[in-house]
């Protein structure tokens, strides 16, 4: 039997898009066409992106018609689950990204990604939302929840092995966020300044790219704090875990946050998590139990954890053990993805029925 077919409509370099992808290739036994747009979403470039966005429809129509695809997904209901409701293949499946997709909320474009969101859940026969905090918008938007679920895709538990480097003698910080600014690298890097004012030891890592990578090597340079600093650039997903493992702190501070995979990551391999204070954290993370978590533009209070945890290993060991064990519960990689691969399977099956 010839094998089902899909075109996928989001940014293929990202992490999250990887596990998607390869998950539905691994235990759904799918083929996958990619789509993305090629302009930058910032500065002078979002007009750009936009005129890209209006001619997107006639180029996925033709992807379409050559791919004959029995289903599309997409990432973002206010981009890519957009065009998915507007590209005639049916099923659609669209998975919320963040809490809601509709981001920032003072942007000029905040009421028209409010309308485009909501056509694309009444297009849609699949809503994916990967946690909690992103179904709640959802019941608050009036989303036919029968069409919702709730379920992360998990991470390869085999690939995030655990490790315990609790007994390191030094901080040893990981960040595995895109360098941007709504991730606030540069609080995070004032808060080891702080730290290194009081010569507690530390090394930082920062993995992965964005347009903020200039402005904060000088600024690691101006903080006095460069030769702990260490910028990887963007790496491929399969080195991440090594990096992990041998980190005893994982830090992120977003000023939102959906359900964030680098985090399971962090928790999968032993990086005692300290992250925003935000809802999408919060569900995943319980204040001084399993992780931190730091009001999202506190660089002192961030610092001050920071220092709390490093002098507490007991506490701390203790928290990364219970944090393997939550992951391999909630978000196995191949348990969920196979769940995710057979509801694909049905819709498609469902679809040729009533054709």
């Amino acid at each position: 039997m010839a094998k089902k077919r899909i075109l996928f409509l989001g940014e293929t370099y990202r992490a999250d898009a990887v596990t998607w992808m390869n998950g539905l290739k691994d235990f759904g036994e799918f083929e996958i066409v990619t789509w993305e747009l090629q302009t930058k979403n910032h500065g002078i470039y979002r007009l750009i992106r936009i005129l890209e966005l209006t001619k997107a429809f006639l180029t996925i129509k033709g992807i379409v018609k050559k791919f004959n695809a029995d289903m599309v997904i997409a990432e973002r209901t206010t981009s890519y689950g957009y065009l998915a409701a507007l590209s005639g293949i049916r099923p659609i499946a669209i998975a919320q990204q963040g809490i809601t997709d509709l981001w920032p909320i003072n942007s000029l474009s905040y009421p028209f990604k409010k309308i485009i969101q909501k056509y694309a859940y009444s297009k849609a026969d699949l809503i994916h939302a990967w946690g909690s905090v992103m179904a709640n918008h959802m019941i608050e938007s009036g989303v036919d929840m029968s069409k919702v679920m709730v379920l992360p895709k998990g991470i390869n538990l085999d690939l995030f092995q655990f490790n315990d480097a609790t007994n390191n003698q030094k901080i040893n910080a990981i960040i595995t966020r895109s360098l941007n600014a709504e991730y606030q690298h540069d609080l995070i890097l004032n808060a080891f300044a702080l730290l290194k004012q009081k010569n507690i030891p530390f090394n930082l890592t920062v993995i992965g790219d964005g347009i903020e990578l200039k402005k904060l090597q000088t600024l690691a340079k101006e903080l006095n704090i460069d030769k702990e600093v260490a910028f990887t650039g963007r790496i491929d997903n399969n080195d991440i875990p090594t990096f992990l493992q041998k980190s005893n702190f994982y830090i992120s501070m977003p000023t939102t946050e959906g359900v964030s995979a680098s985090l399971f990551e962090a928790m999968a391999c032993g990086s005692f998590p300290i992250v925003s204070d935000l809802p999408g954290n919060r569900y995943w993370i319980e204040q001084k139990v399993n992780g931190i978590l730091v009001p999202s533009e506190n660089a002192l209070k961030l610092a001050q954890e920071l220092e709390w945890a490093f002098q507490n290993t007991d506490f701390t060991r203790k928290a990364i053990i219970a944090n393997r064990a939550f992951v391999e519960e909630n978000a196995n990689y191949e348990k969920n993805m196979k769940k995710i691969a057979l509801k694909y399977h049905d819709l498609i099956t469902a679809k040729s029925i009533t054709v």
